[in-house]
């Protein structure tokens, strides 16, 4: 007994010296949990500029559903009418309601791209309180760096804005117990977002260390586009018209259009002049999530060696756009019959191989075509890239739900293969293919629409347009028979010689969009803010049922449909005390 109290007393006294030792230096028991960084790190210069990297990565959103990105393939393109699902009506099944403009609150994918969409800005928001907490970053960086984050938020909340248009605005100040839950959905955010991207326009630079980052000029740009969608045209004309005399990409080089059309979607020719700001992929990282992972779905169908990325069929362009291609002296078909587009009526539409076998006869269409169509749809009997005649049926997986005709814009070529695409995912299909968000056609046309719009010069806005056309029509870009090596179909494009008044211009702005700019996320949010969005859908709709009667029969835009729903997560989160749901959901 007495040999067990002395231990005890031991025992004691050396608990009591170990706490006396240790008593001011317990920081030992204070371990990071796994995968964190302390506050010195993240304060960091490296700190700081990795969570701006992290705000850059949220453009790609792949760790939400596969239309969360910024390239809008299924909000943008499907709901604008020129590109259907495709594939099948059993493959991703949730799109099916979407481009029936049956949309659901209760929509993964919706929900999925709202956070996604929030993921970035809570990123941004770390970032710009980050370097305004760091002690060590230059005045210059700090400023740049906040930004890059700004422009970067302004990004993401103008995506909310014309994806849902009332939105909770949450900004750096803040956060979880500082009234971060309390905040209400509004939709009231636009003076939020001119803000943004006016403080990127006034402080960042015009070159930067890396192509894929934000400069000055991107942010001018997509202040003007802002402005654009507010209607205040002459605000907008203003600003587009200094990027046009002045701007440069990141890199350095003057803004304007390379020299043919399809060298816009070309990896090995990414970051050029044309590149106003992009989502940036890369390959051999350990990840393929940081090729262009968005876009792998969209590709022919089982192609197998002779085509690109042996999988998966979405995304096939409507007949209504191939036939927006018909042109008649060059020019567009711009009026209207019965109700329908001119260029839909029988002795317009373009010529496909619709329930016609590949090894059926078929014969291409020999009409007058702007040349834009074989670099946008892949149809059969044109040469596919540098692959093969697209052979129609075969790389189609069911014509009668989604039509005959497959994506070409943003798909890699043949002779990429392993070098500008990444191999190490489940498909070949990951390119290192960078997604304009904004490319410099699209700052001429939208220059073109404030020209227009907002009293200015209809012979200025007519230049705008005519460089956009003049450039497709360079001959050197007009497809060509990989053997023969000649033309692969009957294309004649002409500029426009003049604009009687404003409506006619504004009809062949409209057209110029959709011809340029398709099948790049951009259609279904012009028809909204133009007010066209029921009467172009309905029709589009009438059209394509005729043949694709499972994917669109009974379908019908109606207006109140222009925003997707509030996803119901989120109001179930929040509570409807917070957040309110849009009308007509």
């Amino acid at each position: 007994m007495k040999k067990y109290h002395i231990l005890k007393r031991l025992a004691l006294v050396s608990a009591s010296a170990f706490t006396l030792t240790f008593a001011c230096k317990d920081q030992f028991l204070e371990v990071l949990p796994t995968g964190s960084l302390a506050q010195a790190q993240l304060t960091s210069k490296a700190g700081v500029e990795g969570t701006l990297i992290g705000a850059y990565s949220a453009l790609a959103a792949k760790n939400f559903t596969q239309v969360a990105a910024s390239n809008n393939w299924l909000w943008g393109s499907i709901l604008g009418g020129e590109n259907n699902k495709g594939t099948d009506a059993g493959d991703f099944t949730s799109i099916n309601p979407i481009q029936r403009y049956e949309s659901s609150p209760v929509s993964g994918d919706i929900n999925g791209t709202w956070q996604a969409k929030y993921e970035g800005i809570a990123r941004a928001n770390a970032t710009i309180n980050l370097a305004n907490e760091s002690k060590v970053l230059s005045a210059a960086d700090k400023t740049r760096i906040i930004g890059e984050a700004r422009f970067l938020r302004g990004h993401f909340y103008f995506e909310l804005k014309r994806l849902f248009n009332s939105v909770p605005y949450v900004d750096e100040t803040l956060d979880y117990g500082k009234g971060i839950e309390k905040v209400a959905n509004t939709p009231d955010i636009w003076g939020k977002i001119d803000a943004d991207f006016k403080f990127a326009y006034d402080n960042l630079p015009e070159t930067q260390s890396s192509a894929g980052r934000a400069n000055k000029w991107a942010a001018g740009a997509y202040l003007g586009k802002s402005l654009l969608y507010q209607g205040k045209f002459a605000e907008a004309k203003a600003i587009f018209t200094t990027v046009i005399a002045n701007g440069k990409t990141t890199n350095g080089k003057k803004y304007g259009l390379v020299p043919r059309f399809q060298d816009v979607f070309n990896a090995a020719n990414d970051n050029n002049e044309e590149a106003v700001f992009a989502i940036q992929s890369s390959m051999n990282t350990g990840n393929v999530n940081n090729s262009n992972a968005f876009d792998v779905l969209n590709y022919p169908y089982n192609t197998g060696p002779d085509g690109p990325g042996n999988c998966c069929g979405f995304f096939q362009p409507s007949f209504t756009l191939a036939n927006a291609y018909r042109t008649k002296d060059g020019l567009p078909l711009l009026t209207e019959v019965d109700g329908q587009p001119a260029y839909n009526a029988p002795e317009n539409a373009v010529k496909h191989d619709y329930k016609i076998g590949s090894n059926d006869p078929f014969t291409e269409d020999q009409g007058p075509l702007d040349p834009r169509i074989d670099h946008t749809i892949g149809r059969r009997g044109i040469q596919y890239l540098d692959w093969i005649e697209h052979p129609g049926k075969n790389w189609i997986r069911d014509q009668t739900y989604a039509g005959p005709y497959s994506p070409k814009k943003y798909v890699y070529y043949k002779s990429q293969e392993n070098t500008l695409t990444d191999g190490s995912g489940w498909t070949r299909g990951y390119a290192t293919l960078n997604y304009n968000i904004i490319r410099y056609a699209d700052v001429l046309l939208m220059a073109a629409e404030a020209e227009i719009k907002g009293g200015g010069s209809l012979a200025t806005a007519l230049g705008y347009i005519n460089q956009v056309r003049n450039r497709a029509a360079n001959p050197a870009s007009f497809v060509k028979n990989a053997k023969t090596g000649e033309l692969e179909a009957n294309y004649v494009i002409a500029p426009y010689t003049a604009f009687a008044n404003a409506d006619e211009a504004m009809k062949a702005l409209k057209m110029e969009r959709m011809l340029e700019l398709a099948t790049e996320g951009h259609r279904f949010f012009d028809l909204v803010r133009w007010g066209d969005a029921n009467k172009v859908l309905n029709a589009y709709l009438t059209y394509e049922s005729k043949n694709l009667v499972t994917m669109f029969g009974g379908a019908k835009f109606t207006t109140g449909k222009e925003f997707l729903p509030i996803p119901q997560a989120q109001i179930d989160i929040q509570g409807t005390s917070i957040l309110k749901q849009n009308p007509s959901y």
